[in-house]
């Protein structure tokens, strides 16, 4: 497994191909789709592939790590040795966390520090140990990348690196969210109707859905021009919200307010899209924002929290209230509802904005790290 003289070959944790579906696993799925298309001088090698996966055309096999019980285990004594027999000249970890020793120089891509700056959202999933390899990872890192100027600054701040050792590099939005033909209602899973306003993303305590819901059910009982069917959709992983957010909706007497359904694939994510009235995420903290970014490429307006990375996605291409207020986002909500022609303009400034990001800049930018470390020109 040795490149070619002069032929540079650049590794991945290709463990994120098989993570749950989510914003790392289509990061890192879209990076390294895009990147040997774009490189083709350069080798690309998925390092300790998940049995069965299905690699990116123009990635090429490499070593298996052997089995541990954590990843902390795997990244402290497996990963390294396979790591070594891919033979690599740079190794990139897209998310989180890294081998701390190793023979050739490491990319580390951390997309946020929630754990860091609001570990209230964590109380039992990050213990010290495993806060202490995260924050070894950055320090030990030749280089960090981040979704964002937001993160970019977060990062530095948490763990006391120089920003010049974080690239800013803004996530893409693929072909399937741009200029998808338009589907029927049909394709909408059960038990989803228009009119329904849509969050995508896990639903997770800093996502603070509560909001969301009491936005839905202010509008759904108004005294006048009240819209009593309308529905909060939320596609994305149960991280521990769920079971609240059923259970609020229910001491209000509208259980069938909430509709959650898992995880859903990337075209049935197209055709929520294309059908919800608008997106809402009210989210306390984020390092991006990925769904943000497909919803306004979908033309569908979106009104968030003014927190995080989200204002530097959205610009003025939709709405941004205070976080937990949810009168001000049913406000928002009732008037893209009620107002076809606010509605449209919405979302037609979400659609150009939508084509400030694409993959190719971002694994454009990302080959430009590589390159710097290399000293390749």
């Amino acid at each position: 497994m040795t490149s070619r003289p002069g032929r540079p070959r650049i590794g991945f944790d290709a463990r994120a191909l098989a993570f749950p579906a989510g914003g790392v696993r289509r990061y890192t799925r879209e990076l390294f789709s895009a990147l040997p298309v774009l490189h083709p001088e350069a080798d690309f090698v998925a390092v300790d592939p998940p049995p069965g996966i299905k690699l990116p055309p123009g990635v090429v096999r490499g070593a298996r790590a052997f089995r541990l019980p954590t990843n902390l285990a795997r990244m402290t004594f497996a990963l390294p040795g396979a790591i070594r027999r891919s033979a690599v000249d740079l190794f990139h970890a897209p998310a989180y966390t890294a081998p701390l020793i190793g023979r050739c120089p490491t990319v580390l891509t951390i997309h946020d520090v929630s754990y860091e700056r609001r570990p209230d959202f964590y109380p039992h999933a990050l213990g010290p140990v495993r806060r202490w390899f995260y924050r070894r990872s950055a320090v030990c890192a030749a280089r960090i990348i981040t979704d964002s100027e937001f993160s970019r600054a977060e990062i530095s701040a948490a763990y006391g690196i120089a920003a010049s050792r974080v690239d800013a590099i803004p996530l893409g939005v693929g072909a399937p969210f741009v200029g998808a033909p338009p589907s029927g209602v049909a394709s909408l899973a059960p038990g989803v109707r228009p009119p329904y306003v849509l969050h995508v993303g896990d639903l997770h305590p800093r996502r603070d859905l509560l909001t969301a819901l009491r936005a839905v059910l202010g509008i759904r009982s108004r005294a006048w021009d009240a819209v009593p069917t309308l529905r909060l959709v939320c596609a994305g992983v149960d991280r521990g919200s769920a079971e609240t957010l059923c259970r609020a909706a229910a001491d209000a007497g509208a259980p069938e307010a909430v509709v959650l359904l898992g995880p859903v694939s990337e075209n049935d994510l197209v055709s929520l899209y294309q059908h919800a009235a608008v997106l809402v995420y009210p989210s306390l903290y984020e390092g991006f924002g990925l769904p943000v970014l497909e919803a306004m490429a979908c033309g569908l307006p979106v009104v968030a929290a003014n927190a995080g990375s989200v204002p530097e996605v959205l610009g003025n291409a939709g709405i941004l209230v205070a976080c937990g207020d949810g009168r001000a986002m049913a406000s928002a909500v009732r008037e893209i509802i009620s107002r076809p022609d606010h509605r449209a303009a919405l979302g037609a400034r979400g659609r150009e904005r939508s084509k400030l990001f694409s993959w190719v800049q971002t694994a454009q930018a990302t080959f430009a790290v590589y390159r710097s470390l290399l000293g390749v020109p």
